[in-house]
């Protein structure tokens, strides 16, 4: 699928053949450092760049490359002129600027292409622990990398999501022995969310006894070698504890508007029968040392305290921990699934693992400069005192109280908002926005970094919230429905003067696919949260100074409802990008 070609791109090209004619052959490759400005439409700040390659003042080179561009009748330029040190000040015919818009605006996928078309990606986020609830912690991984996956999918990529589920280990041996002790306890319940906070509870109950009770654990030890054994009554109860996890898990996905399904799961479990090869690979590789009775790998190129930290393989008792799991995972990636990028949403704290997992993959043979790993690491959560969000108690906070909270809030606002809702409409918009409000919040902050959880900031209706690009979205279409068809059907008049703030807001939507762009190679996608919302800003300045509906002629006023139409789905699409509802109305 071809793309519609960015204005900023087309003054790049004009520049690049500029530089071909007006400069010497050692510089004409170079970035033409386009970029929008204040002064004009766009700026090139090549020639401060080559001042010194060149030994020449900058304006003069600057001169040269403007000189070249006015000669070039390139129609994508209406004039430019250099201005301070050599900046070249380039300034696009308006016809130019709304026949972009109108490509766009006839594009189902708003001109944006397929440029990671043949891509095979792998993205792991999530990766719940089965009988645990999904906490405060979970919300992160969980939204960055479903973003990460609209995103790279959006852009042509065949992506592969996988819900690396904990559903293995000592844990389960606790709660099965725990279970198997207290027949009366009923964990079972209609409701997910009260079978996974009874599970929760359960779970806390069998590690104090296993923390408490020698026998106690003597005992739930057995049960894993029997789990492990496959011994029948322990499967059962452990895939019960799995599958209503899992329905769980949906639920909660399902408010959230993730898109992980049961299809993506890839549990830990799964992955039993590979551990032993993972030893075999890992000993012909000659790369496993035998330390304490146990099989690690060290990192050849740390030495130091660091040294002593290896990765463990195999445990001195003959298990395989976390570890052998993830070298199994990454070796079934790339043989099975062929990826060629994957990607691990896992936060900050697993740097050091992430490093020495991926650089025994590629000493094992299993990576090659084909495949990329990325770590792509988080901050915290953090509650209004500056510390990692928690209860009063000190535990995680459960993510369904914490959208539960969210919506409740939202809720008040919207009802004061517009108090003629309905019970229905009501819920439904207080739904879309106290669950879009917690995403937003988490998505616009750069990911690496902490951000403070802060309920009445989020579902506020004025600054960098959820809510606001909602309601400009909602605000949109509200203008949409009482345009006349016919005004809506009108083709776009490419001889109309652009006034400042249209312009303005027609140069932002042509920047669209360069920023979903940059979001996807940086796996950034507070990059996009920034763009919609200067976006939404932006058309708040169109709206103010550029009268839509009562604009006097038909022609200015099909433009502009045409403007207001790309803006609307333009932030529909960017919201749908980072998981967060558009409603039309709110």
């Amino acid at each position: 699928m071809r793309s519609t070609r960015s204005l900023s791109d087309s003054v790049a090209q004009a520049v690049t053949e500029a530089m071909s004619t007006a400069l010497p052959p050692q510089v004409r490759d170079r970035d033409p450092l386009v970029r929008r400005s204040d002064h004009a439409d766009y700026q090139s700040n090549v020639a401060l760049s080559l001042a010194k390659t060149l030994g020449r003042p900058s304006r003069d080179i600057g001169g040269l490359v403007a000189d070249a561009l006015a000669a070039a009748k390139d129609p994508v330029i209406a004039r430019c002129a250099v201005s301070g040190p050599g900046f070249v000040n380039i300034t696009v015919p308006d016809a130019v600027v709304w026949s972009r818009i109108a490509a766009r605006r006839a594009d189902a996928r708003l001109g944006v292409g397929l440029p990671l078309a043949g891509r095979r990606i792998v993205v792991d986020y999530s990766s719940p622990n089965i009988a645990k609830q999904m906490h405060v912690g979970h919300l992160r991984t969980t939204v960055i990398g479903d973003a990460l996956a609209r995103l790279l999918a959006f852009l042509g990529a065949t992506v592969i999501r996988q819900n690396h589920l904990g559903d293995w280990g000592t844990q389960f041996g606790m709660l099965i022995q725990y279970l198997d002790e207290h027949p009366e306890t009923r964990w079972r319940h209609d409701d997910p969310d009260t079978t996974i906070t009874e599970l929760d509870t359960l779970y806390r109950r069998a590690r104090a006894a296993f923390d408490a009770d020698a026998d106690f654990a003597h005992r739930a030890r057995a049960r894993v070698v029997a789990l492990q054994g496959g011994d029948a009554e322990t499967v059962r109860v452990w895939r019960d504890l799995v599958e209503e996890s899992r329905r769980s898990f949906r639920s909660l996905y399902e408010r959230l508007g993730v898109l992980l399904e049961p299809g993506d799961d890839a549990a830990e479990s799964a992955y039993n029968g590979d551990l032993d090869a993972v030893v075999e690979d890992l000993t012909r590789a000659g790369i496993l040392v035998h330390s304490e009775g146990a099989l690690c790998v060290f990192d050849p190129e740390q030495s130091g305290p660091e040294s002593r930290a290896p990765l463990i393989v195999r445990k001195a008792d003959g298990g395989y921990g976390y570890a052998a799991t993830d070298l199994a995972t990454i070796r079934h990636r790339v043989r099975t699934l062929r990826a060629d990028t994957i990607l691990y949403v896992v936060d900050a704290r697993q740097a050091r693992h992430f490093d020495m997992v991926f650089a025994t993959a590629r000493r094992a043979g299993w990576l090659d400069d084909s495949v990329r790993t990325v770590h792509i690491c988080f901050g915290t959560v953090l509650g209004p005192d500056g510390t990692p969000f928690k209860t009063r108690s000190g535990a995680n906070v459960p993510l369904s109280r914490l959208l539960d909270s969210a919506v409740a809030r939202a809720r008040a606002v919207v009802a004061d908002k517009d108090p003629t809702l309905d019970e229905a409409a009501l819920a439904a918009v207080a739904e879309a926005a106290g669950i879009g409000a917690v995403k937003y919040a988490d998505l616009s902050a750069s990911r690496v970094k902490d951000y403070v959880f802060d309920l009445d900031r989020m579902v506020a209706l004025r600054g960098d919230t959820g809510v606001y690009l909602q309601y400009a979205h909602a605000r949109i279409h509200s203008i949409l429905r009482n345009a006349a068809p016919a005004d809506l059907r009108a083709p776009i008049d490419t001889t109309l003067p652009l006034y400042r703030s249209e312009r303005a807001l027609a140069l932002l939507l042509d920047d669209f696919t360069h920023v979903l762009a940059d979001t996807a190679r940086a796996y950034e996608p507070h990059r996009l949260a920034g763009y919609l919302f200067t976006l939404a800003r932006t058309y708040t300045e169109f709206y103010e100074n550029c009268p839509v509906l009562k604009a006097p002629d038909p022609a200015l006023r099909a433009n502009r409802l045409a403007l207001c139409a790309l803006t609307g789905d333009t932030l529909a699409r960017g919201l749908n990008l980072l998981g967060i509802a558009a409603p039309q109305r709110l």
